[in-house]
């Protein structure tokens, strides 16, 4: 079956229409790189421009970060002159209370007990111990009342101590209850008055 050439009118109507397809997919193909290149790359500068801004902290002005930085600069700086309030106050107190205590750093608030030399409970040989004690006070004040009472002070010491035997004050742990033993005796008999410690200056048996 032989084919019929199509008419010289249909060959140009086909060439046109390929030549018209040809030109669209051309221009959709340059529509499509000049969205790419008006619209795609300028939002990809926008948007890495915007990042280096905000990482560099350019925009904190305009977000608000910097108003949260300076609002808890304020509130760190409240809190610390707070505690320097505190502390202030708690130092006046110090001072007010510690009055006494700066006297008495001055003054050094001893009183010297007069020097005691009394018999030991022995089965032996007379055994003798002499002692010599200084009271620290807690407050330099109270020197005139232990001095009133100082009679009964030394009756009280010397009525424990003779009862004591040579073994009773061997070792530091026998120094220990001797002067824990003294210091209660010595409050008891001058109460009100507070002595803070029993200090030996000198402790001789013989």
């Amino acid at each position: 079956m032989a084919i019929k050439p199509l008419p010289e009118d249909e060959n140009k109507t086909a060439e046109e229409g390929t030549a018209e397809g040809a030109a669209e997919g051309g221009k959709k193909k340059l529509d499509a790189k000049k969205i790419i290149l008006f619209v795609v790359v300028p939002l990809l500068l926008l948007g890495g421009g915007g990042a280096g801004l905000y990482f560099s902290g350019m925009l904190d002005k305009f977000i608000g970060k910097g108003g949260e930085d300076a609002a808890e600069g304020e509130e760190h700086a409240a809190a610390e002159d707070g505690h320097g309030e505190k502390a202030d106050k708690k130092k006046s107190k110090e001072k007010e209370k510690g009055g006494h205590g700066g006297a008495a750093g001055d003054s050094g608030a001893f009183v010297q007990i007069p020097n005691m030399l009394v018999n030991l409970t022995s089965e032996g040989q007379p055994r003798y111990l002499r002692l010599s004690v200084q009271l620290e006070l807690e407050d330099p004040a109270d020197k005139a009342a232990i001095e009133a009472v100082m009679p009964r002070v030394v009756d009280q010491f010397q009525t424990y101590l003779r009862e004591l035997r040579v073994k009773d004050l061997r070792g530091s742990a026998g120094i220990y209850r001797l002067q824990i033993e003294l210091l209660n005796r010595v409050n008891a008999a001058a109460y009100p008055v507070e002595v803070k410690d029993v200090l030996f200056q000198e402790i001789l048996i013989q």
